[in-house]
């Protein structure tokens, strides 16, 4: 356990000496204004998704499995809507628990709507209401924007 070499730092070298000094700061300024705009706000959408519990659930003792998948759809919902608030509704966890503890459903086809806050003092501005989407199959589904009514 000597000592290591220390850690090299690749930086690349720039040379604007083909350029003026007047260009490369408009380049600059180019690359400032598009990182702006990229992130665009939070607006009320609804999809719908297809959530594979097997694969998250492997290897999770029997007796912990349903509030696994609970759990698990929280923390996909919170993933793909990019909030914090979750709701799951009551016939997506009644679906969820209808096997018992250990035999979860393999997948599950859920709706997911961000929505905004009503409340005035929430901490976030929206939330995500998570539903159950009865299916007879599972085969060629994929993730769908639904229009709103």
């Amino acid at each position: 356990f000597g000592s290591r070499p220390k850690r090299r730092v690749c930086r690349p070298r720039l040379n604007f000496a083909s350029h003026s000094g007047e260009h490369s700061l408009t380049l600059l300024k180019m690359v400032k204004v598009v990182k702006k705009t990229g992130r665009k706000g939070q607006e009320p959408v609804t999809r719908d998704y297809t959530i594979h519990l097997h694969k998250l659930l492997q290897k999770i003792q029997f007796k912990k499995r349903a509030s696994r998948a609970i759990r698990e759809i929280r923390k996909f919902a919170a993933r793909a809507m990019t909030s914090k608030d979750i709701r799951i509704d009551t016939k997506l966890n009644k679906f969820v628990w209808s096997n018992g503890i250990r035999n979860v459903p393999t997948r599950v086809r859920v709706r997911l709507s961000r929505k905004r806050n009503e409340d005035e003092e929430a901490k976030d501005k929206m939330f995500t209401l998570v539903q159950h989407v009865p299916v007879e199959s599972f085969k060629n589904l994929q993730t769908e924007t639904v229009k709103d009514e």
